[in-house]
C-alpha cells in the first residue's frame, strides 16, 4: 500500500468513527436535550457530545490500525508477486 493510500484510509477511518460517535450521541440524547417545561440540558452538549465524538474518533482510528496490521502483510506480499528462486 502506498503512503497516500494509507493516509487516506486513516483519515477515512477517523471520519467514519466521528460519524459513529455523532450517531451514538444522537441516539443517547434523543428527547433529553430539551425537556418539557424546562430549559435545555447543556451538559449533554458540553460533556456528552465531545466525549462521544472523541470516543468515535478513537474507535475509528484503532479499527483502521487493526485492519492495517491484519491486512498489511497480505497486501504487501500480493503486490510483490512470487519470488524467483533464481
Amino acid at each position: 500500500m502506498g503512503q497516500r493510500t494509507q493516509a487516506t484510509a486513516g483519515c477515512l477511518s477517523a471520519l467514519a468513527g466521528l460519524g459513529l460517535g455523532l450517531a451514538v450521541w444522537i441516539e443517547l440524547t434523543e428527547g433529553r436535550v430539551h425537556r418539557f417545561e424546562t430549559g435545555p440540558d447543556w451538559r449533554l452538549v458540553y460533556l456528552a457530545l465531545p466525549a462521544c465524538l472523541a470516543g468515535g474518533v478513537l474507535v475509528g482510528t484503532f479499527a483502521g490500525l487493526l485492519l492495517h496490521r491484519l491486512l498489511g502483510p497480505r497486501l504487501r506480499s500480493r503486490r510483490q508477486g512470487p519470488q524467483d528462486p533464481g
